[in-house]
């Protein structure tokens, strides 16, 4: 029962799926010589191909595997579309032999892969008929890409070679001569797999050639299914740095592998279109792709086609193709090219112009001439629009700078004498080219949509396509109409939505300026900086720009905070040093590869044979695993990779299992799932019984069961913005203004809808919210075609964006325009534009709208008192008085705040408020109006606090708000302060320190901690609660979870790739030695289990178990585990050796009381807090006997303990912060830090203390330590 059930897993392929060989039938080459010598051999017309031989994998008898036993049932073939052949049909090879049945084949022995038509394949195999000739020919290789019904693509490599019609030949020189000039008909070895592996195969098939053309006719059949049998038999390489190498005699061939699973195998020449065509064509070949036109590839070479448009997919890689895919269609498939959808197609250059003339609204793109044109005429209904003008003139300023020619780079070399060694130096330099030409590419991608994140609304997946359009410039408006309607950018928009790290979105963060970087605060870009107006002005690009017009989708966040004081940075940052996107970028170097030499395959191929050469690759990749050093996980997962797959072939499912388990720990990217459920089902009852008896695979297999196989996944449409069209209540009113982008915050939103339904019922009509809308981005526009003189913004900060402006009026200080920015207040006079100061928010000491006499008019007048001058500023704002003395008065609330809790975010949120009522003033236009805006009117309404302690004013030095962009503050679980390191060979990012902030359901932000700006916006690991963080080394951070497994994110790549789940239930603490390289982690779960981790390695060192459970939190100290399990704290030797138990002494009352944490005070006491209880207790290290000492997160800085809990201030409970001075045991400061319970506390450098808060207010204090 099990040998059925394995004999049905569905195992990976190899790199081989078929190989047939084609040519001319027997029955067309009767009579053939006779009619040559007659007629001559050019008047033979092109005989018609069929398919002579196929063979399929696997290649070992029935009888064989029987004789195997049930480990050689693994190899059995998956169930795959049958095809039988009768009569005088190809004769099929499948195994050993050929059963060529008269009768016909039964489809049960004959399986050919989907995707595959043998009906088809000789006229792709050959393209252009089979052409006799009257002498051999050089042999000829092309390219094939098949397509089946569901889109799956496969790919073939082709080899033409000559034979005489007769096997009449001598050597000479050990190469095969021709007696006679006879007929030489070409024949065709065609090699078909699931990945584009064309250089490979190319040379695959160039050693085979050797082999055949030195073979009788009756000798090639096995001479090929020999060949087809090696290739069957090598695995496939896993995503990474590791390639597979094949001795095929006299050449060594390399498999590359995918750089990760989401990229493509790249095994081509991505230079050739540069070759062929000016960087200009590429980018117009690349706007019709993206504009998904009906394109037609034309060459006399029919391997150029297929190479050609392959590269095209690259270059646009992670976006896909979506339509029709053949790049080389044969004479009697032309009539593909009538088809009225989108294709991309290739033929002969023979064919120009007949498919000219016949087709017309084509992109006809010749090859050879280096030319795109359209079908028919000038006058067809192809519009080609031109690309982005900043991104298309850096991409060719990029390409220009390519070293195209191996020649220039070799030339220093001296000539090698080994042919292996001289390919291993070209394709060394391929690769670097290869990486250069992707990596612009890809930049020229990130420069097109670059923006669309800016646009998109991720709880409710809409994109406003409207919005993003008006960002654009006029010149460019035509391109991206036409590519945001293709699948291809539906596709595309999808990954944006779910915040797929892929290729595009790795380039844009690495690329993105320390301007950019501040924006990553905000939910999308809002109005042009005082800089961006400077740059943009001097830019040459400035000409082909129209109005543009800014989607503010959530203006909460809409100004960036202010500059920190210097030092509360912890490293000074290099500025010049930041990535930018502009210029050429060519000293990209690939990352390092490595190569594994797969063993020989010996000969005849049967059972044993296989099993031997099993066991070889498995002893080879045994010992590299050996020799590897113990930190190299990337190479160590691709060695548990491929011999976990050697194994599961071998049928040694334990084994294959435990390697596979490895890759949690090494890299969790490629572990196969689809794969490992297969083998667990298939286990028997025995297998699975000796399998649970291994902790590791145990955990796997609950795993593998316990998770919900892959459904049908539900295909969430990308919706685009639309006015509502019904009556809305609240809740639906709270989605529409989500999804319009202009505020995400709930709350803010339940008082936009009180303004707008003063008066009337509680609901809002379409047209309401049309008027609302549309009087929003006249606003924003408004802003937007604010042209700032260079005198006016030398008066700003480069960060200042202008929001709003007044009407021309008359003020005290001359006629102009009040400006309002997220700072100050300014007049731009008229005229002969200059600017005259206001006042800045900081400095206003009362605002009053009254009247002022003008003859006998009464003019609405708004007065403006500074702190700093005598003088009261006056404007005649006439109608527009009273919406300015709500903006302004909110705004100087918003100030106050923001000075008050040092969090420039009051002042964001300020920002928001004004702008609604200024939205809902322009909307209702009615007497009610100014009373319906004041409803926005949140921080002047609301009654002030009494102002901070100065205790807590002095030591708070900044806060800032990890949930930005999300609909309402969330809590902080764990903080995690990370040094930088200043080392040259990382990157500027890298060696800066950051700040890691856990969020409720496993999201993690980090921020850059020299400028409390977001350096990584929010990754999940998992979904469950993060419980704790540490950092074992410089490029690993580990995040344990309520899930019981350990994340390990890398620091450099931001990715979670490694993942250790040896635990059994909710992993609490983790603990490493402070003051050296760790290398060791301890780690503790809530049932009680310690784990000892070796850094390097990732094993288990160490394992033992607390009997009493609940164990909460772990530290190192003195060589020794402290161990909080609740009701007291147990102190273990690093070997798990019981040392002593600490317990209080509790009263009846008080048995379920547990400890919340511990603090290990230098070298003489701890300090320990208990669940609802104010006291803090002292134990002595020197006598852990003597009862504690009487003094809910414990943190020790310098001589001080730092406590955080809840406590009343004001009246109000409120999150305060407790520092103790360690010595005298006394409060030196009682500090109110949150609005809601303090959860965490960390410390940075010794310098600064970080506070997270519950979700009532959700953000983080930075805190001064003296």
């Amino acid at each position: 029962m099990a040998e059925a059930k394995l004999k049905h897993l569905s195992l990976p392929s190899g790199l081989l799926e078929l190989c047939a060989l084609l040519g001319a039938p027997q029955e067309s080459l009767r009579g053939l010589e006779q009619a040559a010598q007659r007629r001559g051999i050019g008047s033979l017309s092109p005989l018609d191909p069929e398919v002579l031989s196929v063979f399929v994998p696997p290649f070992i008898s029935n009888e064989d595997s029987q004789v195997a036993g049930a480990s050689c049932g693994t190899l059995g073939k998956g169930r795959r579309r049958s095809f039988r052949k009768r009569r005088e049909k190809p004769k099929m090879e499948h195994g050993k032999g050929g059963p060529g049945d008269p009768k016909g084949l039964d489809s049960a022995d004959i399986s050919i892969p989907g995707g595959v038509d043998l009906l088809a394949l000789p006229q792709l195999c050959f393209p252009g008929g089979v052409c006799v000739a009257s002498e051999p020919k050089e042999d000829q290789v092309h390219f094939l890409v098949l397509t089946d019904i569901c889109g799956n693509r496969t790919y073939g490599v082709v080899a033409q070679y000559y034979r005489p019609l007769h096997d009449e030949y001598c050597f000479y020189n050990g190469k095969a001569h021709w007696d006679a000039a006879g007929c030489f008909v070409p024949s065709a070895v065609c090699v078909v797999s699931k990945f584009p592996y064309y250089n490979s195969l190319k040379d695959c098939l160039s050693c085979l050639l050797t082999h055949l053309k030195l073979c009788k006719d009756f000798e090639v059949d096995n001479h090929i299914k020999d060949f087809a049998a090696r290739l069957s038999l090598i695995p496939t390489p896993p995503p990474g740095p590791l390639h597979l190498v094949f001795n095929m005699k006299p050449l060594h061939v390399v498999f590359p592998s995918r750089a990760d699973p989401q990229s493509p195998v790249i095994d081509l020449d991505l230079h050739l279109p540069l070759l062929c065509f000016s960087p200009e064509k590429v980018l117009q070949i690349l706007t019709c792709i993206l504009t998904e036109q009906r394109i037609v590839f034309f060459s006399s070479n029919w391997a150029l086609l297929t190479l050609i448009a392959e590269c095209f997919m690259v270059y646009l890689h992670p976006l896909q193709w979506q339509h029709t895919f053949v790049p080389i269609l044969s004479a009697q498939m032309l009539d593909f090219i009538m088809a009225p959808t989108s294709f991309l197609m290739g033929c002969h250059l023979d064919h120009f112009e007949e498919v000219s003339k016949e087709a017309d609204g084509l992109v006809l793109i010749d090859i050879d001439h280096g030319s795109v044109t359209c079908s028919k005429s000038s006058e067809c209904d192809v519009d080609i629009p031109d690309i982005p003008l900043l991104a298309a003139q850096t991409f060719v300023q990029r390409v220009q700078n390519l070293r195209l020619h191996p020649e220039l780079h070799l030339a220093h070399l001296g000539s090698s004498t080994d042919l292996n060694e001289g390919r291993a130096r070209r394709r060394a330099w391929q690769q670097t080219l290869n990486c250069q030409i992707q990596h612009s590419a890809l930049q020229l991608l990130v420069g097109i949509f670059r923006d669309v994140k800016n646009h998109v609304n991720y709880e409710h997946r809409v994109f406003n396509s409207d919005e993003f359009l008006k960002t654009r410039a006029a010149g460019e408006q035509q391109f991206y109409k036409q590519v945001l309607d293709t699948y291809m950018f539906h596709s595309f928009l999808k990954a944006r939505l779910n915040r797929t790290m892929d290729a595009f979105a790795q380039m844009d963060l690495e690329t993105q300026s320390e301007e950019d970087r501040i924006s990553g605060m905000l939910v999308s870009p809002r109005r042009p900086t005082v800089q961006k107006m400077a740059s943009r002005r001097s830019s040459p690009l400035d000409i082909t720009h129209r109005r543009m017009v800014v989607s503010m989708p959530d203006l909460q966040d809409i100004t960036l905070p202010e500059p920190l004081p210097r030092n509360l940075s912890l490293r000074i940052s290099d500025t010049t040093s930041c990535r930018s996107s502009s210029g050429p970028v060519l000293n990209v170097a690939p990352k390092s590869t490595y190569i594994f030499k797969i063993p020989e395959v010996h000969f005849p191929l049967v059972s044993q044979c296989v099993q031997a050469y099993h066991s070889d690759i498995v002893s080879l990749l045994s010992k590299a695993m050996s020799l590897l050093a113990p930190d190299n996980s990337l190479l160590l997962a691709r060695y548990f990779y491929l011999r976990g797959l050697v194994q599961l072939m071998r049928g040694q499912l334990l084994s294959a299992l435990s390697d596979f388990q490895n890759l949690y720990r090494t890299d969790i990217r490629i572990f196969p799932d689809a794969l490992v459920r297969g083998m667990v089902e298939s286990m028997s009852v025995p297998e699975r019984t000796q399998a649970e008896q291994t902790p590791e695979l145990k955990r796997l297999i609950t795993q593998v069961l316990d998770k919900p196989g892959e459904a049908p996944k539900v295909d969430d449409p990308v919706k685009h913005f639309e006015l509502p069209k019904k009556h809305m209540q609240l809740g639906d009113f709270v989605k529409r203004v989500q999804e319009s982008g202009i505020v995400k915050d709930t709350s803010v939103i339940h008082r936009l809808f009180d303004a707008l339904t003063v008066g009337h019922q509680k609901q809002i009509d379409p047209e309401t919210f049309r008027d609302f809308y549309n009087c929003w981005k006249e606003t924003e526009a408004e802003a937007q075609e604010v042209s700032l003189p260079l005198l006016v913004m030398e008066h700003l900060d480069k960060n200042e964006c202008v929001y709003k402006l007044s009407s021309s009026v008359k003020t005290s200080r001359g006629v102009g325009k009040i400006a309002m920015t997220q700072k100050r207040l300014f007049l731009l006079t008229e005229g002969r534009p200059g600017y005259v100061d206001i006042s800045t928010f900081r400095d206003i000491e009362e605002v009053r709208s009254t009247t002022s006499t003008f003859f006998l008019l009464r003019i609405p007048t708004l007065k403006i008192k500074m702190a700093s001058r005598k003088e009261v500023f006056e404007a005649n704002l006439k109608s527009e008085c009273d919406l300015w003395h709500l903006m302004v008065k909110e705004m100087w609330a918003g100030k106050k705040l923001a000075e008050e809790h040092k969090d420039p975010q009051y002042i964001q949120q300020a920002l928001t408020n004004v702008l609604l009522m200024d939205a809902v003033v322009g909307t209702l236009r009615s007497p009610g109006a100014i009373y319906a805006a004041s409803k926005l009117s949140y921080f002047d309404k609301m009654k002030m606090p009494t102002a901070f302690p100065m205790t807590t004013a002095e030591t708070l030095k900044h806060k800032i708000s990890p949930w930005v962009g999300e609909t309402a503050p969330q809590a902080v679980d764990v903080l995690l302060y990370t040094p930088g390191h200043l080392d040259p060979a990382e990157k500027a990012e890298d060696a800066r320190p950051k700040l890691w902030c856990a969020l409720s359901g496993g999201k993690v932000t980090v921020f850059d901690a020299s400028s409390w700006t977001v350096h990584q916006h929010c990754f999940k690991v998992g979904t469950s609660k993060v419980s704790c963080m540490v950092m074992a080394e410089q490029s690993q951070v580990w995040i344990g979870c309520e899930d019981s497994v350990i994340y390990i994110i890398n620091t450099h790549s931001m990715s979670c790739n490694k993942q250790l789940t040896d635990h059994r239930s909710a992993v609490t603490g983790l603990a490493v030695q402070d003051g050296k390289k760790p290398s060791e982690v301890f780690s503790c779960s809530l049932d009680g289990t310690v784990l000892a981790w070796n850094v390097s390695t990732l094993q288990v060192t160490s394992r033992f178990q607390l009997p009493s459970g609940g164990l909460t939190s772990i530290s190192l100290h003195s060589g020794h585990l402290w161990c909080c399990t609740g009701d007291s704290i147990v102190v273990l030797t690093l070997q798990g050796t019981f040392c002593q138990e600490l317990r209080m002494d509790e009263t009846p009352s008080d048995t379920r009381t547990s400890f919340v944490g511990f603090q290990l005070f230098h070298e003489e006491q701890l300090w320990a807090a208990r669940v609802g209880h104010s006291e803090v207790y002292v134990w002595s290290l020197k006598d852990l006997a003597r009862p504690p000492q009487t003094i809910h997160c414990l943190l020790l800085v310098k001589r001080q303990i730092w406590v955080g809990g809840r406590g009343l201030s004001q009246g109000k409970l409120k999150g305060k912060i407790y520092v103790i001075d360690g010595q005298r045991k006394t409060v030196e400061k009682e500090l109110v830090a949150h609005a809601d319970t303090v959860r965490t506390l960390c410390s940075a450098e010794d310098r600064y203390v970080l506070s997270g808060s519950g979700g009532e207010e959700g953000k983080i204090a930075i805190w001064q330590v003296e």
